[in-house]
């Protein structure tokens, strides 16, 4: 079991979490009405937190304290998700699918008689036949 899906597990009720974080009830729900964390549920529908639940609310709790409004919070954790939505995007991709990408991204420029962006730096690479 990877470390990352250990930490993605909700086990703790919304008791322990308060106790943890120093956060009460109600501003842990404000939190999760504003999309900032997303506890599951269980089948009596309770909330359970797992353990990057409980560092969002540790970093809400600090950006707040150092006189960050919710707005900002929200940018922050917008960017944080941009971030990470870039990440797993880049290491999705084989080289072969790339090259099917760009090679069919320079067919289609040639097709319409337009150069590509990238066509200069890859025609080395690529050598277009006339259709």
């Amino acid at each position: 079991m990877s470390r990352e899906f250990r930490r993605a597990m909700p086990l703790l009720p919304i008791s322990m979490v308060m106790q943890l974080t120093e956060l009460t009830a109600r501003q842990i729900r404000y939190y999760e009405e504003h999309e900032l964390i997303t506890p599951a549920r269980s089948e009596g529908n309770r909330r359970m937190f797992s353990l990057d639940d409980i560092d969002a609310l540790l970093e809400i709790r600090e950006l707040l304290d150092q006189g960050i409004n919710m707005a900002g919070v929200k940018k922050v954790f917008d960017m944080r998700d941009v971030k990470d939505v870039r990440k797993s995007d880049a290491t999705s991709i084989s080289d072969a699918e790339l090259r099917t990408i760009l090679r069919e991204e320079m067919l289609q420029a040639q097709r319409m008689q337009k150069s590509s962006l990238r066509q200069g730096d890859l025609s080395r690479f690529f050598h277009l036949k006339n259709e």
